[in-house]
């Protein structure tokens, strides 16, 4: 298992070289720059050079482009424009609202999925079968963005349950975080819990067709032991590749999210920074991003080896 993780995280180093490169290539595809932002409107074309020259825009890409790589290889991502501070700060102060946003909706969804999933599963062909894929179906198509604008609407504005926006630290106050995180984390969680619902109801019709279920259910076994510790245990293969997708999806999901609900997250974040071509904050921010999918997809890797002792012994 050792070997297989050293393996995996050395073959993480050129997918992050790319996701830098690219975003290198397209902020500098996309015309215009901060310059002017910082200067101002009224700023002289000499103002706009000095600038320009100050901040090292000037040089060209592949120039650029090395100095950044230089940098990052001692850790450091550079500073921000319009912050006036350390991108690694930046990122870092905002980087627990999008993975505890991200965590609490990936929780939601594949709870609420999987039951669903498994609902379908056990009853097949029948109308809870058809509802639980409606209901799957009704999650997929709804728009993340248009459904929080409604729930803020309904339990923010006309109810005034939960709280239309901002956010409470974890430490500072649990049951405000909570309250805070509620409708964002549901918002995110809603959309993608149709896929797994999808996925998981496929994969238990296919294991409780296998003949070892039917032998346990032969031999007396509990319904619920039957479907749970044979049937869901051996379906959790293709539910666990699902699940470390979507929690990519749910990453990118929370720019949006946090933009609706106005979170301070990287996600939002980069937003801004992509609006006023902050390019340090772009391309650190979209480097933290990759490197949180990239950790994502080798922990699914290394649950593929608990669920199933094949794979584990084949490593």
């Amino acid at each position: 298992m050792t070997a297989f993780l050293i393996r995996r995280l050395l073959s993480a180093i050129p997918v992050l070289f790319v996701v830098t490169l690219v975003t290198f290539l397209i902020m500098w595809l996309v015309p215009g720059d901060i310059t002017a932002e910082i200067a101002g409107p009224d700023a002289t074309a000499a103002e706009l050079a000095a600038i320009r020259e100050r901040l090292g825009l000037d040089r060209p890409i592949w120039v650029r482009a090395l100095a950044w790589y230089g940098d990052l290889f001692r850790g450091d991502l550079g500073y921000s424009y319009l912050l006036n501070r350390p991108v690694v700060e930046a990122v870092l102060e905002r980087l627990p609202v999008t993975l505890s946003l991200t965590a609490l909706a990936l929780t939601l969804a594949t709870a609420m999925g999987m039951l669903l999933g498994i609902l379908a599963a056990v009853r097949h062909n029948t109308a809870v079968d058809q509802g639980a894929m409606v209901t799957a179906l009704i999650g997929l198509s709804i728009p993340d963005f248009w459904l929080g604008v409604v729930l803020i609407i309904l339990f923010g504005v006309w109810l005034g349950w939960l709280p239309t926006g901002g956010f409470v630290p974890l430490a500072e106050d649990p049951v405000g975080w909570a309250r805070s995180m509620a409708l964002p984390a549901f918002t995110l969680a809603v959309t993608q819990m149709g896929v797994i619902a999808r996925m998981t109801r496929s994969a238990m019709l296919d294991v409780l067709s296998q003949d070892y279920i039917r032998t346990a259910r032969a031999k007396g076994m509990r319904r619920r032991t039957v479907i749970f510790r044979h049937g869901l245990r051996n379906a959790m293969i293709p539910i666990v590749t699902v699940v470390g997708v979507i929690t990519g999806v749910l990453l990118s999901g929370a720019v949006v999210i946090e933009t609706v609900f106005s979170l301070p997250g990287v996600g939002r974040l980069i937003i801004g920074a992509i609006q006023r071509r902050d390019f340090p904050i772009i391309q650190g921010g979209l480097l933290v991003t990759a490197c949180v999918f990239v950790f994502v997809n080798i922990l699914v890797d290394m649950l593929y080896a608990w669920f199933d002792p094949r794979v584990r012994n084949d490593r």
